[in-house]
């Protein structure tokens, strides 16, 4: 009974022009048939699987989901022979039409799921420090700016936030010059000087909250 009413509930909202993501009781979002394929990877409400290093998305903010599948179809991110995940992304992306990828980041703005463990260690300290430059654009409290383009960081796995970090860097992400805020995020990244230092503000960014 349970499955039949989550297969009518699905019909009426794939249904629809514009699809209306509700949470009728915190039920969860429901993805188009269209778009299943996501849950393969990043799991059951978005929740991530770090086993085949598919990032937690519940929650992101649509424009920036649509940025970023935009960016993998237009060949500015999963390009780099290292970016291993971001060229299995790409394809993904690369088959969506705008009006789908417009539904995809309804879809994933709608979902919620647990915050992710903390896998990493590091000086919280030390990365406030580092942070301060980060806050100019992302927020205080990591809750990102749209007008900025800069997306909310609290709730992303730390691993995910490591492996960006390690990517602008390295020139993996942002050297494309046409994703002009991927090369703006990759100058500002130099200033952290090594590993440790990237480590260190992730872990202070696991400690930010929405007050």
């Amino acid at each position: 009974m349970r499955h039949l009413t989550l297969t009518l509930i699905a019909t009426v909202l794939v249904a629809v022009t514009i699809p209306q993501w509700v949470f009728a009781d915190e039920a969860p979002a429901i993805p188009p048939d269209d778009l299943v394929y996501c849950t393969v990877c990043h799991g059951v409400q978005m929740r991530g699987n770090q086993n085949v290093f598919a990032p937690r998305l519940s929650g992101m903010a649509g424009w920036y989901v649509e940025l970023q599948l935009n960016a993998f179809k237009n060949g500015w991110r999963g390009v780099h022979e290292k970016d291993l995940a971001g060229m299995e992304m790409r394809p993904m992306a690369a088959a969506l039409s705008d009006a789908q990828i417009a539904t995809a980041a309804q879809f994933v703005s709608a979902t919620r799921s647990p915050l992710p463990e903390q896998t990493l260690d590091g000086d919280a300290s030390a990365g406030k420090k580092n942070y301060s430059s980060c806050a100019v654009c992302h927020g205080a409290n990591g809750e990102g700016n749209v007008a900025l383009h800069a997306p909310a960081l609290r709730g992303l796995n730390d691993w995910y936030l490591l492996t960006q970090l390690r990517n602008y860097r390295d020139g993996i992400r942002g050297s494309d010059p046409a994703d002009n805020y991927g090369v703006q995020m990759r100058a500002t990244v130099q200033i952290l000087e090594d590993d440790q230092a990237m480590q260190d503000v992730v872990r202070y960014i696991t400690t930010l909250h929405s007050d």
